[in-house]
């Protein structure tokens, strides 16, 4: 099914790194917006999975019972800091909806919970941020940088995140579903 492509950057928008983008932490990036507004933007590169042993008071694999719970590298800023992206809605005090199902937010014992319960939510714990000025996006965007698809927590959460990028573009049609057939690298071509 075609989409025709999104125009407005807003919470619940992903932002499509453009072949432009060719190398770097941006590369075949996805990034959830999770805030945009008149003093800038955030959001959480979902698509780049982050191989990382933690402490074992953040998380014990040992008692990892959930198996949606997956570790991402969120942007190139703080990348010390975690942040839980997930589809829990009982936590709404601690949380900022994303969009319909999606939440950001929580502390420890919530993601100590859900780790052990075998039918928790899904769960990205999110290392670091991407994050612009204010008008910072808007011309990254007008600049030819990003492309824009309605974000939604069937996409998010269920989309292997290597193949991400490719059905973002594939599902927008036209010419945006020829450019995800482009091979990572150019020179196998």
């Amino acid at each position: 099914m075609e989409h025709p492509p999104y125009s407005q950057i807003q919470k619940g928008t992903f932002l499509i790194a453009t072949p432009d983008i060719e190398s770097g932490f941006f590369f075949r990036g996805v990034i959830l917006i999770c805030e945009h507004n008149a003093n800038g933007s955030f959001g959480l590169l979902i698509n780049k999975n982050l191989d990382l042993e933690l402490p074992e008071d953040i998380i014990n694999i040992n008692e990892l019972v959930n198996p949606r719970i997956g570790i991402r590298a969120g942007g190139p800023v703080q990348t010390n800091q975690m942040m839980l992206l997930h589809t829990c809605p009982q936590i709404q005090t601690q949380t900022l909806k994303i969009c319909d199902g999606v939440f950001l937010g929580g502390d420890i014992q919530f993601l100590q919970e859900s780790i052990m319960d075998r039918n928790g939510p899904d769960i990205f714990l999110c290392f670091g941020y991407a994050g612009w000025g204010t008008g910072q996006l808007e011309r990254e965007f007008l600049d030819g940088h990003w492309y824009l698809h309605q974000a939604n927590e069937e996409l998010i959460f269920h989309t292997p995140p290597e193949k991400l990028w490719q059905t973002l573009l594939r599902d927008m049609g036209g010419k945006y579903a020829t450019l995800s057939m482009i091979p990572e690298d150019l020179s196998l071509n």
